[in-house]
């Protein structure tokens, strides 16, 4: 069975419709799909119906990636399960999502100040009508040609945290953002815990603290985690009593990670699904 619980479609910074990346997933051999959009769940309804042309072994679980931020680190948290409409989850997450136009905006000034000739109407298209992140604005480097890759753009010369062309945004407590996910009846994952090209990355006593607030897991095995990096994650884990899931990350053509490079084990999604309350895996109804 592989299972790949960390996956971005159109609706956020992917470059697939919710559609596209379920027959994706599907021609991949994948038999589980997490769709985790950023501070969203507007993929929902497009990928839950592009499920009647998939067959009855391949399943969809719904979930976002929330953004968060402790001790001034940025952080991201993926949220399995939950239920969307949940008042208090739903009223954060449009605030975290609101916030990220006037965030491009001010990163568009910067990088003009700096001479780079990007623009408001360059990113809009390529978002696409998604949520607006960082790597929209990283994409539109690409395209002029400023960096080669959009992972490129998440140096301290551009993108990364604390760059030149950096701008904050609003960010929740990850300790309150998983109060809030139990309370839609969620589990959480600390995604890439360990991914320092994109800045600083929490300590193992941020990690602890939101281990006793209620977090599930670790994302230890991640693309941007060498082997050394997912034993210690998978060790702190196993101090933390967390579960350890694998994920792709994947992102269509906006990065170079295939869909399933990393998978959780079969018996670690069976206990999330277990945890879970608000929503429950969705399989293919028997299409070809």
């Amino acid at each position: 069975m592989r299972i790949d619980l960390h996956c971005h479609s159109t609706a956020s910074d992917g470059t697939d419709t919710p559609a596209e990346l379920m027959r994706a997933a599907a021609g991949a051999g994948l038999d589980v799909v997490a769709l985790t959009d950023h501070d969203t769940t507007r993929g929902y309804a497009e990928a839950l119906a592009a499920l009647a042309a998939l067959p009855e072994g391949f399943t969809l679980v719904t979930g976002a990636e929330l953004s968060c931020r402790i001790d001034g680190v940025s952080l991201h948290l993926l949220a399995y399960l939950f239920d969307p409409e949940e008042p208090a989850l739903l009223a954060e997450r449009e605030l975290v999502r609101d916030d990220r136009v006037p965030r491009a905006h001010a990163m568009i000034a910067k990088l003009n100040a700096l001479g780079v000739p990007v623009t408001r109407e360059q990113v809009e298209r390529i978002a696409a009508g998604g949520t607006v992140g960082r790597p929209h604005v990283a994409s539109a480097l690409v395209e002029l040609g400023v960096v080669p890759t959009v992972s490129d753009a998440f140096t301290p010369e551009w993108l990364a945290d604390g760059g030149r062309a950096y701008v904050d945004k609003h960010e929740t407590d990850p300790l309150e953002a998983i109060r809030l996910v139990k309370s839609a009846g969620g589990v959480t994952v600390l995604a890439h815990p360990a991914a320092a090209k994109r800045g600083r990355t929490v300590s193992p006593d941020a990690i602890a603290a939101m281990a006793a607030a209620g977090l599930d897991g670790l994302e230890a095995d991640h693309t941007e985690h060498d082997q050394a990096t997912r034993t210690r994650l998978r060790g702190l884990a196993k101090d933390l009593d967390l579960l350890v899931t694998g994920s792709s990350d994947y992102h269509g053509t906006r990065k170079s990670v295939a869909l399933g490079e990393n998978t959780t084990d079969p018996e670690v999604y069976g206990e999330i699904i277990r945890r879970a309350t608000g929503a429950f895996p969705v399989p293919g109804t028997g299409g070809a």
